[in-house]
């Protein structure tokens, strides 16, 4: 009987590992995404800062944000320089990026 306890026990700890392992890995991957989501809205609201493209910047960073699955955070244009924050949400986590853009100086 003390076997098979031992086995149960084991099994338990390696299943709570794996999805461990597998909840850390996503949220990896959403990191990277929001990155990358960050990045692109971040140049969307400078080009509209610059006059590059028409529309309002941070409503550039918010609709670029959303196309690549973030959701816009926080937006601020100083001059033509844009700073954002963005999130890719996976469940109960946050991860959260935040990304500026500008012309060189």
């Amino acid at each position: 009987m003390s076997g098979l306890a031992l086995a149960v026990g084991a099994a338990a700890v390696v299943a709570t590992l794996a999805v461990g392992c597998g909840t850390a890995g996503a949220v990896s991957v959403r990191m990277v995404r929001a990155a990358g989501a960050a990045d692109a809205a971040a140049l969307a609201a400078a080009d509209a800062a610059s006059g590059a493209i028409a529309g309002e910047p941070c409503a550039r960073a918010t609709e670029t944000a959303r196309r690549v699955g973030g959701v816009l955070l926080g937006c601020d244009i100083e001059g033509m320089v844009a700073t954002v924050a963005v999130t890719v949400p996976l469940g109960p986590f946050q991860p959260t990026a935040r990304a500026r853009a500008g012309p060189p100086g």
